[in-house]
C-alpha cells in the first residue's frame, strides 16, 4: 500500500471515530433533555397518584409494566385516578353473581336478628371486584337470587353494602325461573362454558336458551341505563353471561366507557365456530371500548375469531379492532386479589388454624394435609387429583396413613347432567380410595360438598401443607393466589396446573400437567418432602408477585386505559374534522389516527 493510501485510510478511521463520538454525545444530551433529574416532592403531593399517572400503558403485552411495579396499588390509588383522570365518572359493575346474598333463616349459617341470613359467596369474581367497587363507591348490578333478597331492598331494588359499613350500592335484577333456566343454566353454562374450556364436554346450544340469553342481557341493559346518573358512566361488564350487553349499552349510552372482562378462556377460532350465534356474540362484545382477558393467548384467540367471522379491521400493533365505525381495544389484564387481604387480620395464627382443622376432621398431628378448594366443576381437575393420590400410594406406600387430601367442593349447577355425573364420579372415586387405603381412624380422602365463607376458606389455606390447583383449563384461578396470600408464615407448597393463567405469574409453584397422573404423583411427593427453607424460598417471591400485581393494579390499568380513551374522544370532539393523516408504515394505522379514519 502507498503512503498516500495509508494516510487516506487513517483519515477515514479517525473521521469515523469522530462521528461516532459526536453521535454518542448528541444522544446523551437528548436523553438528558427528555429525562431531567428527578426533583424531590414538595409537601402535600400525592406520590402514589403521580406515579400511577406516569404508568399509563400503551398496549403492553399481558398487562405487565416495569414502571407499574414501582407503584403501590391501593384503594387510595384508584380513588385518585378517578378524581384526577376520570372526574365525575360513575363506576357501574355488572355481573350475574351478587356480592351479598340474603336468604331466609336456615340452620348452620350466621343469622341476623331479623331472621334473614347473610351469605358472602366464596367466589373469585366477587373477591376481586368487591374491593374495587368499595374503593370507587360505585353501583353493582347483579341477579338477585337469594330467598330474602326482595325483603332487603328499597323501592328501587337497591341495598347499601357492605352491611355495617356501606360504601356502595347493590342493585338487584329479578329473573323468572324460565329466564334463569334458559340464560344461565342453558346458554351460558351448557353452551358457552364448555365451548370456552378444553375439558372435552360437548356444548349444548338451544334456540330457546339463546332467546332467554338475549332477553336477560336486554333486561340488564335497561337496568344500567336506569342506574346511570349521566351519559358517560364507566361500565365494567363481567364475564360470559353478558356477551350481548356491551353493544346494547352502547346503543343507549354512546358516550359510555364500556370495559368488558372475560373471566374464562377464549377458544381458538376453529372451536369457536361451533357456536350457532358466533357472529352475534362477537358483535355484542365489540360494543365494548375495551375487552380484557387474563392472558395474551386468550386475547389473541379472540382477535383471530373476529378476523375469521367478521369484516373488520385488525390493528395488531395497537391491539385494537375497528368494526362498525368504532374501535375496541383488546388487552390482557391478569386479574388478582386484594393485597393486603383485610381478612387475615381476623384469622387465628397458622398453628391455631392447623389445630382447628385437625380437630374438625379428626386428623393426627403428624398427618400431612393437602387441600383443594373450588366449585364442583369438570374443568377443575378434581378427579385427576384422586388419580395422582392413587398413583402416589401405589409407588410410595409408606405415605399411606400419613397424608390426607381434603376436597372442598361447593355444589354448583347441580341440575345439569354433566355436573350430576361429576358429583357421582367424585364421591364414588373418593369412597373407593378410602376403602382401598383407609383404615380405622384414617380416611385418605375427605370430600366436603358444602359452601364455605371466605374466612373459612382462608382458614383452610393456612392449615394446609399443600394446595392443589389442577385445572384442566382455566382463565386465571384465584385459589392459587389466595393460598399464597393466606400464607404470611411463608410456608406451604402450591401445586399449580400449567393450564391455569396463574401459572404465568406464580413461577415458583410446582407446575404440573393434570392429565399426567405419574407426574402429578411425583410433584406431590416433592411437595410432601420439601424442606421449610425451600418452601420459604418459593413462597416469598410468589407473595411479592401478588403484592405488586394486586387487584387494584388490575382495575387501575383498565381505568387508566379508559381515561386515555375518554381524553382522546374529547379531543376529537373539540378539534372536529382534520386533514388526512400521514401514511403509516407497513399499513399499520396508529391508534391516534384510528377514529378519524373510521369516521371518514
Amino acid at each position: 500500500m502507498t503512503n498516500y493510501g495509508a494516510d487516506l485510510l487513517w483519515v477515514l478511521i479517525f473521521a469515523s471515530l469522530g462521528f461516532s463520538a459526536l453521535a454518542v454525545f448528541l444522544s446523551i444530551s437528548r436523553h438528558r433533555r427528555r429525562h431531567p433529574p428527578a426533583v424531590p416532592h414538595t409537601a402535600g403531593e400525592d406520590v402514589a397518584a403521580e406515579a400511577a399517572r406516569k404508568v399509563i400503558r400503551e398496549f403492553e403485552k399481558n398487562g405487565q409494566s416495569a414502571d407499574a411495579a414501582l407503584v403501590t396499588w391501593s384503594p387510595e390509588t384508584l380513588r385518585k385516578i378517578l378524581a384526577d383522570d376520570l372526574p365525575d365518572a360513575q363506576v357501574i359493575v355488572v355481573s350475574n353473581r351478587e356480592p351479598y346474598i340474603h336468604n331466609v333463616k336456615d340452620d348452620g349459617v350466621e343469622v341476623k336478628d331479623d331472621g334473614v341470613e347473610l351469605l358472602v359467596p366464596a367466589s373469585g369474581l366477587v373477591s376481586a371486584l368487591e374491593p374495587i367497587t368499595r374503593a370507587c363507591a360505585g353501583t353493582w348490578i347483579a341477579y338477585g337470587g337469594g330467598t330474602a333478597d326482595r325483603l332487603t331492598v328499597d323501592d328501587h331494588d337497591r341495598v347499601q353494602v357492605p352491611p355495617g359499613n356501606p360504601s356502595y350500592t347493590l342493585r338487584r335484577v329479578w329473573l323468572t325461573e324460565e329466564e334463569h333456566q334458559g340464560y344461565y343454566l342453558g346458554f351460558a353454562n351448557e353452551g358457552l362454558w364448555p365451548l370456552c374450556h378444553i375439558a372435552f364436554t360437548r356444548p349444548i346450544f338451544r334456540a330457546s336458551d339463546w332467546a332467554a340469553y338475549e332477553a336477560v342481557n336486554r333486561k340488564f341493559a335497561d337496568t344500567v341505563v336506569a342506574e346511570a346518573r349521566n351519559e358517560r358512566p364507566i361500565v365494567l361488564v363481567q364475564d360470559y353471561h353478558f356477551a350481548l350487553l356491551p353493544r346494547m349499552i352502547r346503543e343507549r349510552l354512546p358516550e359510555a366507557i364500556v370495559i368488558t372482562f372475560w373471566h374464562i378462556p377464549w377458544p381458538n377460532s376453529e372451536v369457536y365456530s361451533i357456536c350457532p350465534w358466533r357472529e352475534r356474540i362477537l358483535e355484542g362484545l365489540l360494543g365494548s371500548s375495551i375487552i380484557g382477558f387474563h392472558t395474551q393467548f386468550h386475547a389473541n384467540n379472540f382477535t383471530e375469531s373476529v378476523d375469521r367471522f367478521l369484516e373488520s379491521r385488525i390493528e395488531r400493533a395497537d391491539a385494537a379492532i375497528s368494526y362498525g365505525g368504532r374501535t375496541t381495544l383488546v388487552h390482557a389484564y391478569p386479574i388478582s386479589i386484594e393485597w393486603p387481604a383485610d381478612l387475615l387480620a381476623k384469622l387465628p395464627a397458622v398453628d391455631d388454624c392447623r389445630a382447628r382443622m385437625r380437630e374438625r376432621f379428626g386428623l393426627k398431628a403428624d398427618v400431612k394435609l393437602a387441600v383443594g378448594v373450588e366449585r364442583l366443576d369438570y374443568t377443575k381437575g378434581i378427579l385427576d387429583r384422586f388419580h395422582a393420590l392413587n398413583e402416589l400410594f401405589k409407588r410410595q406406600p409408606e405415605w399411606i396413613g400419613k397424608l390426607v387430601f381434603l376436597q372442598i367442593a361447593a355444589p354448583s349447577r347441580g341440575t345439569l347432567p354433566a355436573y350430576k355425573l361429576l358429583h357421582d364420579e367424585c364421591h364414588r372415586y373418593a369412597e373407593e380410595l378410602n376403602r382401598r387405603y383407609g383404615s380405622e381412624g384414617y380416611r385418605p380422602v375427605i370430600m366436603v360438598a358444602e359452601h364455605h365463607s371466605q374466612e373459612q376458606v382462608y382458614e383452610i389455606y393456612r392449615a394446609a401443607d399443600i394446595c392443589m390447583v389442577t385445572s384442566l383449563h382455566d382463565g386465571m384461578n384465584l385459589v392459587a393466589k389466595e393460598f399464597v396470600a393466606a400464607r404470611d408464615d411463608e410456608q406451604g407448597v402450591l401445586m399449580l396446573s400449567t393450564f391455569a393463567g396463574a401459572s404465568r405469574e406464580l413461577l415458583e409453584a410446582l407446575i404440573v400437567n393434570p392429565y399426567d397422573a405419574a407426574m402429578m404423583s411425583g410433584a406431590l411427593l416433592q411437595a410432601l418432602t420439601m424442606s421449610p427453607e425451600e418452601q420459604r424460598e418459593r413462597m416469598r417471591p410468589m407473595r411479592e408477585t401478588i403484592r405488586n400485581n394486586n387487584v387494584y393494579r388490575w382495575a387501575g390499568s383498565m381505568l387508566l386505559d379508559a381515561a386515555r380513551l375518554r381524553k382522546r374522544g374529547d379531543l376529537d370532539r373539540v378539534t372536529g374534522a382534520v386533514s388526512d393523516p400521514p401514511p403509516s408504515v407497513d399499513n399499520v394505522v396508529s391508534i391516534f389516527e384510528r377514529r378519524r379514519v373510521a369516521m371518514s
